[in-house]
């Protein structure tokens, strides 16, 4: 259904865990999927974070490059995912949300090359043939470089930002350039400071998508795996996420209708 790139900036982390929370609360209905592809060149954090490492580094980005090489690239990728449709709580949870895990050191980076584009076209496949959803976790750096091809083919690029006058004086430059490769940049506030949305998009001159509360209590839940509190999808956090979600999938429809006017108005949008 859509490919979305979510990516952060210096001073303003976030982006995992963000991903993480939408990707836990997204609507789905039965037979749909939604795939958390984590492609930060810097490495990936939830093996570590989340999953507290109980599935060593066997799965993950890094395995793709080798079945490139070896023309396997397709079944490979259904390999390396891994279900995270239990960590929203359910014991009868289905196996809908799933994790592409990312590379598990900077270093490994230089053997994507060729990755990051039969990623971008897998992505698009799996949305448009299988009808799924795929947030694609860029971190820092991913939407720039080699890598930034998963941010140009994406049907939304959304920027995750703090409202603290450090970390909007620090994504200015970074917005305005991923605004220029792309266009039809959004953000995705963590509401840690004191600037409203309107003043991000003044500062910004793109435009707040959705906002997330800050909850560190219940983000480490997400980045470091602490123990999920009773209620945890009933949090401020979650509750914001699943918010978010619609709000970008309402993003996602109205480019295409602009983009597309006709396909939109066929598919009934």
């Amino acid at each position: 259904m859509a490919v979305i790139a979510l990516a952060g900036c210096s001073g303003a982390p976030g982006v995992t865990t963000s991903t993480l929370a939408l990707l836990l609360s997204w609507p789905l209905v039965p037979g749909r999927r939604l795939i958390h592809a984590e492609c930060d060149p810097d490495g990936g954090a939830v093996l570590h974070g989340l999953l507290q490492g109980t599935l060593g580094d066997r799965y993950g980005l890094r395995n793709l490059s080798v079945a490139a090489r070896k023309g396997d690239f397709s079944e490979a990728f259904w390999r390396q995912l891994i279900d995270l449709s239990s960590e929203d709580g359910r014991k009868d949870s289905p196996r809908d949300r799933l994790l592409l895990p990312g590379i598990t050191e900077p270093a490994q980076e230089a053997s994507l090359g060729s990755v990051w584009k039969a990623l971008s076209q897998m992505f698009r496949g799996i949305a448009a043939e299988h009808g799924h959803d795929v947030l694609i976790d860029l971190g820092r750096r991913g939407a720039y470089g080699p890598s930034g091809v998963l941010a140009e083919q994406a049907d939304a690029v959304v920027v995750v930002v703090r409202n603290t006058l450090r970390c909007l004086q620090a994504a200015q430059g970074q917005v305005s350039t991923l605004e220029e490769r792309v266009g039809d940049v959004g953000v995705i506030v963590i509401d840690e400071g004191p600037y409203p949305a309107g003043e991000v998009q003044r500062v910004l001159q793109v435009p707040v998508v959705a906002t997330l509360p800050y909850a560190p209590k219940d983000a480490r839940v997400l980045s470091d795996g602490d123990e999920q509190p009773r209620h945890f999808t009933k949090s401020k956090l979650m509750k914001a996420a699943r918010a978010s979600s619609s709000l970008l999938v309402q993003r996602v429809a109205l480019r295409r209708a602009r983009l597309d006017p006709r396909g939109a108005f066929a598919a009934g949008g």
